[in-house]
């Protein structure tokens, strides 16, 4: 049976310590802050992360440098015979097509899935391909496979601040200041590549009650073959604030009891660059 890797990148939200476990790689993310380059758990923790955001440093994201990524694919391919790569949606970060233009070097060894993934739908998709790999599929029918399933997931994500989104240049400073004053908290969604609004609260609970409702549509309608399958699944995600977390994550146990909730994790760091703290998303995906 041919032997296949799965690799993703820190966006999926898998740590270091529970790649090892999983029998995966994952590529840490840079980031800049104030000048000096840090990379996502490894020298740049999620707490770090926070107080380097809370103390308005200068904040932003990369992509991983060209020679980390090749380097680590060759250091894999001495003991596997391919590779399949999951990185962020293509829609949000260039390391996706720098990936695709990098694998055309390794003649089909290296298979990049663009399936516009990110943090907990992007985790989910590198646990269907461990599955897929177990089974014995190749690193191609696991790209085709998680290429063709790619809109069958939604996240939705409300934010305790729009300082954040200003400051990264995603909303005017004009709107910024008009949606303080009305103390107005957007939700956020993405639907495959991009971060688009999607409804105007002025509380949370106002704003959980948007994301379940949307969610609850979601699962009646799009998802509605899968429900019947028993393939779907809810996630929690947040961005520091873990007890809204958690809390969360049970309301939404009792409100879809036939759907397992299966993560609560700390939010893609790249994605918190403009979220800010005090943000909690949920999502729901097709587990195959």
């Amino acid at each position: 049976m041919t032997k296949v890797k799965i690799v993703t990148d820190s966006n999926s939200g898998i740590t270091q310590a529970e790649a090892e476990k999983l029998g995966i790689s994952v590529l840490p993310m840079p980031f800049l802050i104030n000048g000096e380059e840090y990379f996502e758990d490894v020298n740049l923790s999620q707490a770090q992360f926070y107080e380097h955001l809370k103390g308005d440093a200068s904040v932003s994201t990369s992509q991983p440098a060209v020679g980390s990524v090749t380097e680590l694919w060759d250091k894999l391919m001495a003991n596997y015979d391919e590779i399949v790569h999951i990185p962020m949606s293509s829609g949000l970060s260039e390391s996706c097509h720098t990936a695709e233009g990098l694998a055309r070097e390794y003649q089909g060894k290296v298979q990049v899935v663009n399936n516009q993934r990110i943090s907990i739908t992007q985790k989910q998709s590198v646990y269907d391909a461990l599955k897929l790999a177990q089974e014995g599929k190749s690193a191609k029918e696991i790209k085709d496979i998680l290429t063709e399933t790619k809109m069958d997931s939604s996240i939705y994500i409300s934010l305790d601040t729009l300082k954040y989104l200003k400051k990264g240049g995603r909303l005017t400073p004009a709107a910024a200041l008009v949606g303080t004053l009305l103390r107005i908290k957007p939700v956020l969604q993405i639907q495959g590549e991009k971060l688009d609004a999607f409804k105007k609260v002025h509380t949370l609970k106002q704003a959980k009650e948007v994301m379940t409702a949307a969610l609850k549509s979601d699962l009646e309608t799009r998802f509605a073959q899968f429900v019947k399958a028993g393939e779907m699944r809810i996630a929690v995600a947040h961005t520091s604030n873990y007890e809204e977390a958690e809390k969360f994550k049970k309301e939404l146990q009792e409100m879809f009891p036939a759907i397992p909730v299966i993560f609560c994790d700390p939010l893609s760091l790249s994605v918190s660059c403009h979220i800010g703290p005090g943000g909690l998303a949920c999502a729901c995906m097709r587990a195959l």
